[in-house]
């Protein structure tokens, strides 16, 4: 797998969002699962803890030696399709969403996550490839990719994207 960048900035009624694709050869329920159940969770970002059913959780990712587990609260979820929630606290609470479409026996995913500024995408945008590209070869049976290849390599592409003029 070639570690390429591949996000783009979006405006979105709450914010400005990096937004990254990732398509599948699985139908949406598929690939679903890959994002809600803790033993494949677990293959390639983390794993949580409450019951999602309550529209609250603790989620740490498990690729990375000192992440905490974060509190998440779940502001929309209709399986097979769409996620969206808030995770931390105070000022380090951060909004994250995916939306799975499906055709033709392929499944789009794109995950989204706010910011608060542009520049922020910098530090951002090669953890989401990073952990997309994980989430591919997860499901996929290949090697899951080396971190270097992405932090610090992508940032200079997310120091350059450009903010898209909003729609009137």
């Amino acid at each position: 797998m070639s570690a390429k960048p591949t996000g783009r900035l979006a405006h979105r009624k709450d914010g400005l969002y990096l937004m990254l694709d990732r398509l599948f050869s699985a139908p949406a329920v598929d690939v679903w699962a890959s994002l809600t159940r803790p033993d494949e969770l677990e293959t390639w970002i983390g794993t949580y803890t409450g019951s999602p059913r309550t529209g609250a959780v603790k989620f740490r990712m498990t690729a990375e030696d000192d992440a905490e587990w974060e509190f998440v609260s779940i502001l929309e979820c209709t399986p097979p399709y769409r996620f969206e929630g808030d995770f931390g606290e105070g000022e380090n609470e951060w909004r994250a969403l995916v939306h799975l479409s499906e055709a033709d026996g392929m499944t789009t995913l794109t995950f989204g996550q706010r910011l608060n500024s542009a520049a922020e995408a910098a530090t951002v945008g090669p953890g989401w490839d990073y952990y997309l590209d994980r989430l591919v070869a997860a499901r996929t049976g290949q090697a899951l990719p080396e971190r270097e290849h992405y932090i610090p390599a992508h940032a200079k592409y997310y120091k350059e994207l450009v903010v898209p003029r909003k729609s009137a």
